[in-house]
């Protein structure tokens, strides 16, 4: 099968494209290398430098490759920013998702699995939190991706395209070959910014607010190790290749870790003390996320094979020994 993933230099993309030549998938990446890395392309992948807002140049790569499938990356991440600048997560995740996809019609392409977000669910109303739960985004990060999620689904309607969102909750982790790990900059992610402390490159790490109301006052998050989301992707192509409906699923443990809870973890891991700070909570972020991921494991077969917290550091903390400064 060939398939298009658009991000996939990216650290999630990177991990998903592993995962597919592994099974013996061809794979296209486009990329702009805005976040993701050159170092981190397979080399059995074909590689096109470019954004997906150009038009002309998604044509190109649809006209050269005969894609069957598309796995969906390519948008900003960071919640922090998208409350500041919200415009950017606009232009790129909303109107280049409607250049892709626009595209895909033209060239009928019509399959789709597509990386979206617990931060669709905002401040949930109960937990675990279940697809079918209310969505009201805190943040343009979750409000972007929710937008993607109905812009599929009315392409669908209109041309007969079918997609899967898959709503991830915290990604982490490394591959176990320690060739391929989390490198943003900025990093905003918990474990990494964590794992600086033993590395040298921070002194401390912050925790944003402890009045929250959970059992030790910090914000609880269910971990998901990116190689269990690759998994998830492969599976949810082959849903849809068999004929599978345009659908939503949560990927996570359903399981909740507090920040204090994850920091502890990583000392036991590291042997570093890793020193803690009280900071002010920032804006967007909801004090519970943990999944439900019993849809996904009942209609995809998926099952999660590393949710412990320490194997889900330890393989982290392998890649940032070795890459202090990412690729």
């Amino acid at each position: 099968m060939r398939i298009l993933v658009p991000g996939g230099a990216g650290y999630i993309g990177s991990h998903i494209v592993r995962e597919l030549i592994d099974a013996g998938d061809l794979v296209v990446i486009i990329d702009n290398l805005e976040t993701g890395h050159r170092e981190a392309v397979h080399p059995k992948a074909k590689f096109y430098q470019g954004d997906i807002r150009n038009r002309d140049f998604v044509d190109r790569v649809l006209d050269q490759e005969k894609i069957e499938a598309v796995i969906h990356f390519a948008a900003n991440s960071l919640v922090g920013e998208s409350m500041v600048n919200p415009l950017k997560y606009y232009d790129n995740n909303l109107y280049g998702t409607k250049v892709l996809l626009e595209s895909m019609v033209a060239h009928g392409v019509d399959k789709i699995v597509f990386s979206s977000t617990a931060a669709t669910y905002g401040e949930p109303e109960s937990i675990p939190i279940l697809e079918t739960d209310r969505t009201e985004p805190t943040n343009p990060y979750g409000e972007t991706k929710l937008a993607m999620e109905k812009m599929m689904k009315w392409t669908g309607v209109a041309h007969g395209l079918r997609y899967v969102a898959l709503r991830y909750f915290n990604a982490c982790g490394a591959h176990e070959s320690g060739e391929l790990g989390e490198a943003h900059n900025p990093e905003t992610h918990l474990i990494p910014l964590i794992l600086q402390v033993p590395n040298g490159q921070r002194k401390a790490i912050s925790i944003y607010g402890e009045d929250y109301h959970t059992k030790d006052g910090t914000c609880v998050r269910d971990y998901i190790h990116v190689t269990d989301l690759a998994q998830a992707h492969i599976l949810a192509v082959k849903y849809l290749m068999e004929g599978g409906e345009s659908n939503v699923f949560n990927l996570g443990n359903g399981v909740g870790f507090t920040v204090k809870e994850v920091i502890e973890t990583a000392r036991r891991v590291t042997g570093h003390p890793i020193p803690a700070e009280i900071a002010p909570r920032r804006g967007g972020d909801p004090a519970r996320l943990i999944a439900s991921s019993e849809k996904a494991q009942r209609v995809l077969g998926w099952k999660p094979e590393h949710g412990d917290l320490e194997e889900i550091i330890a393989s982290a903390w392998k890649w940032h020994q070795a890459h202090p400064n990412g690729y």
